[in-house]
């Protein structure tokens, strides 16, 4: 009997081994994989299935806010308290959004939201196999180092995500329909943020093609937006300001040098124009948000493979104008254009 017993009580430990091991190697399945994929469909059946999200925003803005508040209020209509999240903000800062990523990557988050470009490339660089969807970037092959003779629309690896991506050709068009008097514009940018490089370098194009010199002026950080601003002013009759993160966090100190100098910004987003600038041609960056929402639903539940997923864009664009930055600076509002609420 004693035998018995101890041959029974032997034969629970393996079984309680194997189970273990069994259990191990289910939690080392990055979410975004094919494996995860199976167990979410398997363990959403039970019901009883949680994840953990991480959120990496670059910096304080209304943009930024808008888009993260979009992203969770997806998640959590889609999964309630199933999901929590783990929210961080880099104070304007790379090297933070490394940080960052790198806690998220020893808590083991089931998925990384990378809110605006210097987030994406921190995530990017820090793991391979925990998805990653970004969201308020303008060019993921300008983030990313893809060839843009190369790019697919796909990533191809464990990051997707939301495009911020304006009509650049129709905002340039903006600087005709507002100010067709206007001979030389100011490009001012962060010279820090690709996607801001990248998108001067597409309205130098379109200016050639309207007739309109495009000077840039290019500020490093925050230290040095005001001067900057005031080299602008000087040299333009229009300033045009991209899609810039340390632009928008800075859009008051922008409005304190334009307003006096008189010189109109036309900008690449609402949250800029609001404040600083005379119209914009902009997305929605709460919808934004939301987008990459469901995009990390699907993945999380294991209905789409995050290497499958191409960049999404926003669907709407709006024409907006600053109704006190025009009775500022006297200018008269174009017709088709809403006030900025």
């Amino acid at each position: 009997m004693k035998k018995f017993v101890s041959f029974g009580v032997a034969l629970c430990l393996m079984l309680s081994l194997v189970a273990c091991g069994g259990s191990e190697e289910n939690a080392s399945q990055p979410a975004g994989s094919s494996e995860a994929q199976g167990q979410s469909q398997e363990q959403g059946q039970t019901g009883d299935e949680t994840f953990l999200v991480g959120i990496c925003q670059l910096v304080q803005h209304d943009a930024l806010e808008s888009a993260t508040k979009g992203f969770k209020d997806a998640l959590t209509e889609a999964l309630g308290d199933k999901v929590s999240f783990d929210e961080q903000n880099a104070s304007g800062e790379s090297v933070n959004c490394t940080t960052i990523v790198n806690g998220f990557i020893a808590k083991d988050v089931d998925l990384i939201m990378a809110n605006a470009t210097p987030a994406v490339t921190a995530a990017a660089a820090a793991t391979d196999t925990i998805p990653i969807l970004g969201t308020s970037v303008t060019a993921y092959p300008v983030a990313l180092e893809i060839p843009l003779d190369q790019w697919t629309g796909t990533v191809g690896n464990n990051i997707s995500g939301t495009s911020d991506l304006a009509d650049l050709e129709a905002q340039a068009k903006m600087i005709k329909e507002w100010f067709p008097e206007a001979k030389n514009v100011g490009l001012l940018f962060c010279s820090a943020e690709a996607n801001s490089e990248f998108q001067v370098s597409e309205m130098e194009k379109y200016f050639a093609d309207l007739g309109l010199t495009g000077t840039r002026f290019a500020f490093t950080d925050t230290n040095d937006v005001a001067a900057v601003t005031q080299a602008a002013c000087d040299a333009s009759d229009v300033i045009f300001i991209p899609t810039d993160n340390t632009a928008a966090s800075n859009a008051e100190a922008i409005a304190n040098i334009v307003i006096p100098a008189a010189v109109p910004v036309i900008a690449g987003e609402s949250n800029i124009c609001k404040g600083c600038g005379v119209a914009t041609i902009s997305i929605d960056y709460y919808d934004l948000g939301v987008a990459t929402g469901k995009m990390a639903v699907k993945i999380l539940t294991g209905e789409a493979d995050v290497k499958e997923m191409p960049i999404e864009y926003s669907p709407e664009l709006v024409k907006l104008y600053n109704a006190d930055m025009c009775e500022k600076l006297g200018i008269s509002p174009v017709e088709g254009y809403e006030p900025i609420q």
